[in-house]
């Protein structure tokens, strides 16, 4: 199975179980990887729910802050309720997909751009997978009404504008992109 493949069919799944009566306003996306190391990635797919927003905004007087910060997401939109990319049948997927691509470098090779290739790789790999699940209907689906899917990566905190702004309808991003830098 290709890598995309597989992430999209882990997050229609990890989707598929969230709780549909638990207010969720948004799915997230955490883009990640072990230690820094673009070789190891891997995406913590969660929720949060308009109950956390609210526990939020006692806690900021921002009130963009409270909704779409991941500062103030909850365990599960911050941690997420399941990881895929890491796990056995993604990491290699992911590794003989980078091969091909000529992306992957070993532990005493220089990167030369290859670690930002990789970076880059999969955050097409979660912008696709996000798109996946808008226009399968998986959202809608499972929460039954479209959410958008906020992707965010901590160490790179101005790429989650560009990242959910390409992975949502416009619609559902009206609200996340009033704080675009």
């Amino acid at each position: 199975m290709a890598f995309q493949e597989h992430v999209e069919r882990v997050a229609r799944e990890v989707v598929g179980a969230f709780p549909a009566d638990r207010g969720i306003y948004a799915v997230t996306f955490r883009v990640d990887s072990v230690d820094q190391d673009p070789r190891l990635p891997y995406v913590a797919i969660g929720y949060t729910t308009e109950a956390d927003a609210t526990a939020s905004a006692r806690q900021t007087s921002d009130a963009w802050e409270a909704r779409w910060s991941y500062a103030f997401f909850p365990e599960t939109g911050l941690e997420g309720v399941r990881s895929v990319g890491r796990d056995p049948d993604g990491a290699r997927a992911h590794r003989r997909e980078a091969e091909s691509q000529g992306l992957w470098y070993g532990d005493d090779d220089e990167p030369d751009g290859r670690d930002e290739g990789l970076v880059e790789w999969f955050y097409e790999v979660c912008v696709a997978a996000a798109r996946h699940l808008h226009e399968s209907g998986r959202i809608v689906e499972a929460l039954g009404r479209p959410v958008p899917v906020i992707l965010y990566d901590m160490f790179e905190p101005d790429a989650m504008f560009e990242l959910t702004s390409s992975a949502n309808p416009a619609e559902l991003t009206a609200g996340f992109m009033a704080a675009t830098p």
